[in-house]
């Protein structure tokens, strides 16, 4: 086993982490700062920053007060164009250009701000519009034909295919009995093969793979860590180099005869039911 090659994301402010959320009710910005510097110094390549649905000014002072606390460049996370714009704005750009976490077939009205200030946009392509409604891609030609789409809009906006993230989204492995990791990594490599793509890189919330799951088993060995790093072992080679993700997980490549990574091939060859049992297999 050997350590993953992907850059972090540190994920750990983002109002939907409940410790966090209590860090913003209470007004503790010393505890908010204190996560972008622990973050920094175990080896985040990008501090995300998520405020929930609070106010654009609220998340324009969260930015420069997380800029006060570290040097790497923060990854702007929300749906919503007026609160990328205030922190964009306000952003200091001599840490590095920033991510904008995400723009979606759904909103690409968000590529209007590169004019405000360049970033490299984490592109959400598991979503789509489908006779102009909007819907979740259920399958990888949906999803490729989403990521296809994003990339001309880019390409209009003039961003060059260095700087794009797709994120195919990822579903928790515990409940998919809808074949989501199937359609993730045949899309991803769908992407990898087209030549339209080259230079691209892709990203996905990798905690949300093992959510719900139980961290230890009976025996006291870690569940989550395990499948997450087997999911990179098979998504590394299709180009995925981001993961939004947490520094204290140990990510690495695994062999073939791991029994996390015979689990998640099980899961792949078995789909339904079966692929939710196989996980409870592993697990207990």
């Amino acid at each position: 086993m050997s350590k993953a090659a992907i850059n972090i994301i540190g994920e750990s402010i983002n109002d939907s982490v409940p410790s966090t959320h209590t860090l913003y009710e209470n007004g503790d910005i010393a505890g908010i700062k204190e996560l972008a510097r622990f973050q920094d110094e175990q080896g985040s390549a990008y501090i995300d920053v998520n405020v929930g649905g609070r106010s654009a000014e609220f998340f324009a002072g969260i930015v420069k007060e997380v800029q006060t606390a570290t040097r790497k460049p923060l990854s702007i996370d929300t749906p919503d164009i007026k609160l990328a714009e205030a922190a964009l704005k306000v952003y200091d750009e001599s840490a590095g250009v920033p991510l904008l976490n995400s723009i979606s077939p759904l909103r690409t009205e968000m590529f209007q701000l590169y004019k405000i200030k360049p970033f490299r946009p984490i592109l959400l392509i598991s979503e789509q519009l489908l006779d102009g409604k909007p819907g979740a891609c259920h399958t990888a030609e949906e999803t490729y034909a989403a990521a296809k789409f994003l990339l001309a809009e880019a390409r209009k906006a003039g961003i060059a295919n260095s700087d794009l993230i797709f994120d195919p989204g990822i579903a928790p492995i515990g409940t998919d009995a809808d074949g989501n990791l199937k359609r993730l990594l045949t899309a991803l490599e769908m992407i990898h093969r087209d030549p339209g793509f080259s230079g691209f890189h892709a990203s996905v919330g990798l905690s949300n793979f093992t959510v719900m799951l139980p961290p230890k088993r009976k025996d006291g060995s870690p569940v989550k860590s395990p499948l997450e790093s087997a999911f990179l072992t098979l998504a590394i080679p299709l180009g995925l180099d981001f993961v939004i993700g947490s520094v204290k997980r140990n990510y690495e490549t695994l062999p073939t005869d791991h029994p996390a990574m015979q689990c998640v091939t099980d899961c792949l060859n078995v789909g339904g039911m079966d692929s939710i049992m196989r996980v409870r297999k592993f697990y207990k």
